[in-house]
């Protein structure tokens, strides 16, 4: 696996990445109900040696320029060896939700520069980074929100493969799970999972830095 003894990995992102953490800094038992407590506890139960160290710095509402306003204080400023970000549905969402307000709407070429700008500032400073996609739990590519989220998880992509970053595809994980389950099943709004839609984020990531699921829990052989 990627992530090495003693490191620090921090979360950070949206709602998604917040599910209710604690503040100002979720770790332990604060670090919310949501994928990083998931990837937490794997973490913890299949590499116990290894003593990772998982915080979590997401914020409900957040798309990338409200990400990058605070990116100094919380990302920066905690001196993570491994970065994860999780961003762009609200960027997506409030051209849906709130249509006639543009000024809190973030467009492709504004995703794309500011992810940017994030990636390539971090990705010197850190041991690793990785940027999952945005996800919309709904099957249908023609639906008009699903298309815009695509389009976003498109940059994503080319921006961690432009910087060397790792690329965790969190929608094609959530695609695998709905051609055997309806939408709703995993998240009311198809927008906020339950449990099982944070252990397929959980997956994702999991899945980028090279997890090893054949290995005993408790670093057994």
């Amino acid at each position: 696996m990627r992530i090495k003894d003693n490191e620090t990995l921090l979360f950070i992102g949206d709602s998604i990445t917040d599910a209710g953490r604690a503040r100002p800094v979720g770790e332990g038992r604060g670090l919310g109900n949501g994928y990083p407590l998931f990837v937490d506890a794997l973490l913890t139960n299949f590499y116990p040696e290894k003593r990772i160290r998982v915080l979590n710095t997401g914020v409900s509402g957040d798309t990338v320029r409200r990400l990058a306003d605070r990116w100094q204080q919380d990302v920066l400023d905690h001196a993570p060896d491994w970065v994860s970000v999780m961003i762009g549905i609200n960027d997506v969402w409030r051209q849906f939700d709130h249509p006639l307000d543009p000024s809190c709407h973030v467009y492709p070429e504004e995703f794309r520069a500011t992810l940017e700008r994030l990636t390539a500032d971090t990705i010197p400073r850190v041991r690793g980074m990785a940027l999952m996609s945005p996800f919309f739990i709904e099957p249908r590519r023609d639906d008009a929100m699903r298309a815009q989220v695509d389009a976003y998880r498109t940059i994503v992509a080319e921006t961690a493969r432009k910087y060397g970053a790792l690329f965790a595809d969190t929608q094609s994980y959530f695609d695998a799970m709905l051609a055997h389950l309806p939408s709703e099943y995993l998240a009311g709004d198809r927008v906020h999972p339950g449990h099982l839609g944070h252990m397929t984020a959980a997956r994702a990531f999991l899945d980028a830095v090279g997890f090893d699921w054949s290995r005993a829990p408790g670093g057994s052989k």
